[in-house]
C-alpha cells in the first residue's frame, strides 16, 4: 500500500510563494495521475492539480496560472509550486492519486496571511 508524506507548508504573506513536496513510499512511476488536493476548515476536499505518468497536467480553475505541478519519479516525489498565494489558499494540502485510492497522509498546512 503506497503512503504519501507531504511537506513544505508554512506561513506566508499574500503574494508569496511556497513549494510543496509529496514523497511516496513506493515507486511513483506506476501511479498515473498523482494529484494534489487541499481542504480548508469546514470545506470539502478540493482537487487542485494532477500530473500523469507522461507529464501532462491538469489544474482546477482556482489555481490555474498560479500553481505548477511536476513529478520526479527518480525521487518518488511530486511537487506543487505555488505562486501569488492568497488568504483563500489557506488549507491543509494532500496528495494521492486522482481517485484518492491510497491512504491519506497527514498533509501539510499552508497559511496565507493578508
Amino acid at each position: 500500500q503506497v503512503q504519501f508524506v507531504e511537506s513544505g507548508g508554512g506561513l506566508v504573506q499574500a503574494g508569496g510563494s511556497l513549494r510543496l513536496s509529496c514523497t511516496a513510499s513506493a515507486s511513483t512511476s506506476s501511479i498515473n495521475g498523482i494529484t494534489w488536493y487541499r481542504q480548508a476548515p469546514g470545506q470539502k476536499r478540493e482537487l487542485l492539480a494532477a500530473v500523469s505518468s507522461f507529464g501532462s497536467t491538469n489544474y482546477a480553475d482556482s489555481v490555474k496560472g498560479r500553481f505548477t505541478i511536476s513529478r520526479d519519479d527518480a525521487k518518488n516525489t511530486v511537487y506543487l509550486e505555488m505562486n501569488s498565494l492568497q488568504p483563500e489558499d489557506t488549507a491543509v494540502y494532500y496528495c494521492n492519486d486522482v481517485v484518492g485510492r491510497f491512504p491519506w497522509g497527514q498533509g501539510t498546512q499552508v497559511t496565507v496571511s493578508s
